[in-house]
């Protein structure tokens, strides 16, 4: 059923956007990587070790280990009987009036439940003066009082990344159950494109988005499936979202989602069954946006000016991509509040973006507004972009100087 042409809010749209991505099937979608290959993919299953966390109590601190017993009165000297690497285990326990030398990492022995540190302490021979008193169990790491056996390590749905690859890592787990990385078609729309290794002709323009969309889509963990050009004609375009629908569980298509004559998008999809949920948004750039659900995938129609198609996927096509691809939460684009050096100037009836750089200082993070015209069309000034500040609806003029939100690339 066909919608409206009633423009969306950007926050509305988002949210149904959501509602109606469905996450990969983790039973169906699972795959095992090497640990090696694991960084950037999503955990499909919950990691649990049969390791404690630490291994054993051992010492946080080169020092001494003791019965807190011996050490509560100072100063007192105890005997050394044996000195504990990190990795090498205790040969005998620590009795009364005893203490083992110990460096960090070192397995407390039998006996022990209690580090000196060095400072505190004078090493004569085989005697060891302790000159400050320490708290009980002071610098002893106890074994499972970070993680206990058995227990979740690790939760579905979320990103490998290196903190997690070391956790991995600790626990011995060198096979990885992760979800296959989704696969995504991208086709073009529009008998004026040329691929960007052919002659360009009067007319011509060169379709810059199919590199561009795939390249962000493989940023984002999937597959890019790049199926060409398609030519405005309904038979040739209605068998490209028909083969798209049968590889892939998104399709992203540029161009052909406007009113023009040859915008023959939302007609196809109704004929090959999909409903639509969106058709316009009230977002600039990127007004055109058609969102439709299939029984094979998620589409995405994408207006065809190369910025239009970028922020529409940074905004709207990435949080789905995500949530699709298993990740449990933070689908949403990445918001972050900044200081605009310059002036940022909207038409206020739609929710602005305007591109340029996004840093951090000292104080915060910082908003420089690119040169040039802010044209949809105008892809050359979006080289260098980092950041697109939000100009809300209403809105016409946000001075410089001003508390801005942005959408994070970085």
């Amino acid at each position: 059923m066909l919608m409206s042409h009633s423009m969306l809010p950007a926050a509305e749209a988002e949210q149904l956007i959501l509602s109606l991505t469905q996450p990969l099937d983790a039973r169906l979608a699972a795959e095992t990587v090497a640990l090696d290959s694991a960084f950037g993919r999503i955990l499909a299953t919950t990691v649990t070790s049969q390791l404690d966390f630490p291994h054993w109590d051992n010492s946080a601190m080169d020092g001494y280990a003791v019965r807190y017993e011996d050490v509560q009165q100072v100063p007192t000297a105890l005997r050394v009987v044996e000195e504990i690497p990190a990795g090498q285990p205790p040969q005998q326990p620590v009795t009364a009036g005893q203490a083992a030398r110990i460096f960090t990492g070192g397995m407390l022995p039998a006996g022990a439940d209690t580090i000196v540190m060095q400072e505190d302490t004078e090493r004569s021979g085989d005697q060891v003066k302790i000159l400050s008193a320490p708290q009980p169990q002071a610098f002893v790491r106890h074994r499972g009082a970070f993680y206990q056996a058995g227990d979740a390590l690790l939760p579905p749905g979320i990103v490998i990344n290196a903190p997690e690859l070391a956790v991995l890592a600790a626990a011995q787990c060198t096979q990885v159950s992760v979800y296959r990385r989704p696969r995504v078609a991208l086709l073009s729309t529009g008998n004026e494109l040329v691929s960007p290794d052919r002659p360009l002709q009067p007319g011509q323009i060169v379709d810059s988005n199919q590199v561009a969309l795939a390249a962000l889509v493989a940023q984002s963990g999937a597959i890019p499936l790049r199926m060409g050009i398609v030519p405005d004609r309904p038979e040739a375009l209605k068998a490209a979202i028909a083969s798209a629908f049968d590889q892939a569980d998104l399709v992203i298509s540029t161009g052909g989602v406007s009113v023009g004559d040859y915008d023959y998008v939302d007609r196809i999809l109704g004929e090959l069954g999909a409903q639509l949920h969106i058709r316009s948004v009230a977002v600039k750039p990127g007004k055109p946006l058609t969102v439709a659900a299939a029984a094979e995938a998620l589409y995405f129609g994408l207006p065809g000016n190369p910025v239009s198609a970028l922020v529409g996927f940074w905004r709207f096509v990435q949080p789905a991509l995500r949530k699709l691809s298993g990740q449990s939460d933070g689908w949403g684009p990445p918001m972050v509040t900044a200081i605009t050096e310059a002036d940022l100037k909207a038409g206020g009836r739609r929710e602005t973006y305007l591109w340029g750089q996004l840093h951090l200082s000292e104080s915060g993070y910082r908003f420089q507004l690119a040169a040039g015209s802010h044209s949809s069309g105008n892809l050359v000034n979006l080289r260098g972009t980092s950041g697109l500040a939000v100009v809300p609806i209403g809105s016409t003029t946000l001075a410089a100087g001003s508390s801005i939100r942005v959408l994070s690339l970085l």
